[in-house]
């Protein structure tokens, strides 16, 4: 039986979160409501716990974790009336821009490469042979049967990076540092 107050929508978000010792990392947004959130986080803190989250595209939010789950938490935030109105505005938005032909909100165009397959390298000594999705100057996104959690540094091909998203049936990670825009085009090779 539901027992949220609000309706939850189906958003990945990028982000970090803070926990009441201050460490920081960083998560990802499963669902989210005016009233709570789940997210993907490394390091899940106590039931009760305050935490502070910032997201992109929504900015700062707060409350305390309600509950734990393998990849993660959910979180209860108590948010006030005007600021609760306009998350559920964010909230829509987000939830529907595809719907309305919306291009993703991202920090870089993300392009095609002419160089698809390469290798995802591990910190345990792994390889994984991996087929490019897309690239970007800041990041990438790429098929691979490998599931870890959002902040886990690899290496894709020579370029130093971190998974920043999970989906089904591969990875994105965003680079260590960014590509120069004048050196950068599909047939950069990571």
């Amino acid at each position: 039986m539901e027992r949220r107050r609000h309706q939850r929508v189906r958003v990945s978000l990028i982000g970090r979160y803070m926990l009441n010792d201050r460490r920081e990392f960083p998560c990802q947004t499963i669902d989210m409501s005016p009233g709570g959130l789940s997210m993907h986080a490394p390091v899940k803190g106590n039931v009760g716990e305050r935490v502070v989250v910032y997201l992109d595209q929504i900015g700062r939010v707060e409350g305390v974790i309600s509950r734990h789950f393998e990849t993660g938490f959910a979180l209860s935030m108590s948010v006030p009336p005007l600021k609760r109105e306009k998350l559920a505005d964010q909230l829509t938005w987000l939830a529907n821009r595809h719907a309305l032909g919306m291009k993703e909100d991202r920090r870089h165009e993300r392009i095609e490469p002419l160089h698809k397959r390469t290798t995802l390298h591990l910190t345990d000594g792994r390889e994984l042979l991996v087929k490019l999705i897309d690239i970007s100057l800041s990041g990438a996104s790429m098929q691979v049967d490998y599931r870890a959690p959002i902040g886990t540094p690899v290496t894709i091909g020579e370029t130093p990076a971190r998974i920043v998203r999970v989906f089904d049936g591969g990875v994105a990670v965003e680079f260590v540092r960014y590509f120069e825009e004048d050196a950068f085009n599909e047939r950069t090779k990571l």
